[in-house]
């Protein structure tokens, strides 16, 4: 057995473990705790008019943003999705700093969420603090531990809870439904329009919160060496995610202001149990309440899933101490799900779950320009490459992805300046660290060379 072969042996994921109706899953947990709370500040910023503006732009980041990786995910099927493309397009510096950015998204969310998941826990038992967090980290990094097979049932159990409650309140809340509550919030001095009583500045400011309804459902391709066709699957799983997230988005953002009035549902931290015990519907208002913390745990849980496999992707390409990428016998990658937890889990106890969900909004952002590019220049500079899947529209799809990828980076300044600025100093230290560290421990050149390397090794395993 080579060399090649016996670095790659220790670093080997759980083949045909996901079908893309569990990738479909995935999607939907990276996101559904965005369903409960945090989008509905955007109406309080741009009313429920402006607030509508900015998610149908944001949707169709996504959904552009979607069909670009979907093409891509068909091409180039490996565990480190936007990372991947990013370096077959762009060579290695390109890679490394797309994979930063989704690192920054999927390293801060998690510590973001966590603290939600403590207030809940607050909430139900009395309970919070750095013991909360610890926990939730400890016990979901130890299910994945055991191997993606039963993480990945685990998450889809916890995210039909969390879809349940969606579907409940939707329900419950139709009948109440009066388009004059869409409107009652006031126009602002020398503005009279209902529709956008913040003016445009609102909507600008409103593109933040109008992402958490769809926030990191661009990781579904990071479980491409664990699907069982990835040609096939990862397309269907993230493109089926994000229809399924777009039925969510309107039933919420409609039928909760709908039935309450926007007002309340812009300033509501709990929007669903607010709007369902103002309605009257105290029972299933608690059972809700209980039930968003299964949407917390579901996206928190899957998140987790996101960062150990582009850790271990840039680990095993040689950017991070290859050690990271070691697997046990599970075939799970130990080290790249705690050490990225323990760094979540530090910044946990800054206790800024909003500010650090600002800045992995930043990491988002940044990451979906890049991986949109990538889409535009591997059209441009491979147009021969194997393409099971294409992107409908072509290079017109990704460039719309790009243009509001870039506006929505600017929505997050125009909303948190501090925020835009702390994730800048985290592209700053990578960028030292690339300079000086990573770029000189690649294990291939290219990504070329990479893939080839993870075929003929593979090929060899099998053969053994």
């Amino acid at each position: 057995m080579s060399d090649q072969t016996t670095y790659l042996a220790k670093r080997q994921l759980k083949r045909g473990s996901a079908g893309w109706l569990m990738l479909a899953g995935l999607g939907v947990s990276y996101v559904i705790s965005g369903d409960f709370a945090g989008w509905n500040f955007g109406i309080g910023q741009a009313g429920w008019g402006g607030f509508v503006i900015a998610a149908i732009a944001m949707a169709v980041m996504y959904l552009t943003l979607v069909l670009s990786l979907a093409e891509m995910s068909s091409s180039i099927p490996a565990a480190g999705g936007g990372y991947s493309f990013a370096r077959q397009a762009m060579g290695p510096a390109g890679g490394f700093f797309t994979g930063l950015a989704v690192l920054i998204e999927y390293a801060l969310a998690p510590a973001a969420i966590v603290i939600f998941i403590g207030a809940a826990v607050n909430e139900l038992l009395g309970i919070d603090g750095p013991l909360v967090y610890a926990a939730f980290y400890a016990v979901f990094i130890a299910i994945h531990c055991k191997g993606v097979g039963e993480a990945l049932k685990v998450m889809m159990v916890i995210s039909a809870l969390a879809v349940l409650a969606i579907l409940a309140t939707g329900a419950a809340l139709l009948p109440a439904f009066d388009a004059d509550n869409l409107f009652d919030i006031a126009a602002t001095a020398g503005n009279t329009d209902s529709f956008l009583p913040f003016g445009w500045y609102g909507v600008w400011a409103a593109l933040p919160f109008a992402m958490w309804l769809f926030l990191a459902v661009e990781g579904v391709p990071l479980a491409a060496e664990e699907a069982k066709n990835p040609e096939r699957d990862v397309p269907k799983g993230i493109i089926g995610a994000m229809l399924f997230l777009l039925v969510t988005a309107v039933a919420v953002v409609v039928l909760l202001a709908g039935a309450v009035g926007a007002k309340v549902i812009g300033n509501s931290a709990v929007p669903l149990v607010d709007a369902l015990n103002i309605r009257g519907f105290g029972g299933l208002a608690t059972s809700v309440n209980i039930l968003g913390l299964a949407g917390l745990v579901a996206s928190f849980f899957s998140i987790i899933y996101g960062y150990s496999r582009l850790v271990f992707a840039l680990s095993r390409a040689g950017y991070f101490p290859q050690s990271l990428s070691l697997t046990n016998q599970n075939k799970s990658p130990v080290r790249a799900l705690v050490v990225p937890g323990i760094f979540g889990f530090l910044v946990s106890l800054s206790g800024e779950g909003d500010l650090i969900l600002a800045m992995a909004v930043v990491g988002a952002t940044i990451s979906y320009a890049l991986m949109a590019l990538s889409h535009i220049l591997l059209r441009v500079k491979q147009p021969d490459m194997a393409r099971p899947y294409k992107t409908p529209g072509g290079m017109v799809t990704s460039s719309i992805a790009l243009v509001l990828s870039l506006i929505a980076l600017t929505g997050v300044y125009a909303f948190d300046p501090k925020a835009f600025f702390l994730t800048g100093g985290l592209f700053l230290a990578g960028g030292l660290y690339y300079a000086f560290y990573a770029r000189r421990h690649l294990v291939a050149g290219s990504a070329e060379e990479e893939f080839a390397m993870l075929s003929s090794a593979e090929a060899e395993l099998k053969a053994n």
